[in-house]
C-alpha cells in the first residue's frame, strides 16, 4: 500500500501510477477544469475528483464553479446534463458511448411512438435519461421528487419514462 497526497489529503491506497495522477491534476490546473465522479466510480477516480455524488448533484455543483472545462467520470446522459446546465463550459467524457441500462430503456423514437398511442398523456421523464428523451417529455423529475411531481400534475394519464 502506498500513501499519496491528493488535494492536500494523504490517501492510503494502492496507486499503480502515481505519475499519471500528477499529470491529471496538472492538466486540471492548466485547463481550469473541474473533475466530477459519480458515486459508482472506483475509489481511485473519486480521490482525484473535485465532486463525488449522484448525477444531477454533480452537474449542479459544476454549474456553481468558475471552471472552463468539466471532466465527467460517468455516463453519457450525465455529461449531457452537465452540458445543459453549463452551456458555456466544455464537457469531456472519456467514452461518449458509455451508457446506463436504465437510461437506454427508452429512446426518443420509442417515446414518440408511445405518445402517439396515448395522445393525451403527460410525459414525466426521469432525470437519468438522454437529452433527446427529455426534449420529448413534458416534465423531468428525480427519484427524490417523482411522487410529488406526479401528484401535482393535472392529468388523466401519465406516461412515466423510462419505466
Amino acid at each position: 500500500m502506498k500513501k499519496k497526497e491528493i488535494k492536500g489529503v494523504v490517501r492510503e491506497r494502492y496507486y499503480p501510477d502515481a505519475e499519471m495522477i500528477d499529470k491529471i491534476l496538472s492538466l486540471k490546473r492548466e485547463r481550469n477544469a473541474v473533475i466530477l465522479a459519480h458515486n459508482y466510480q472506483l475509489g481511485e477516480v473519486q480521490d482525484i475528483a473535485d465532486f463525488v455524488g449522484d448525477s444531477l448533484e454533480l452537474s449542479q455543483n459544476a454549474a456553481k464553479t468558475n471552471a472552463d472545462v468539466i471532466v465527467f467520470c460517468g455516463v453519457h446522459f450525465m455529461a449531457e446534463t452537465a452540458s445543459i446546465l453549463c452551456p458555456d463550459k466544455v464537457v469531456l467524457l472519456s467514452d461518449r458511448h458509455a451508457g446506463c441500462p436504465m437510461a437506454d430503456m427508452i429512446t426518443a423514437a420509442g417515446l414518440k411512438e408511445r405518445k402517439r398511442e396515448i395522445p393525451g398523456a403527460i410525459v414525466v421523464c426521469y432525470i437519468n435519461s438522454s437529452a433527446e428523451v427529455k426534449t420529448e417529455s413534458d416534465v423531468c423529475c428525480t427519484s427524490a421528487n417523482a411522487v410529488k411531481v406526479i401528484e401535482n400534475l393535472d392529468a388523466e394519464e401519465i406516461l412515466f419514462v423510462p419505466d
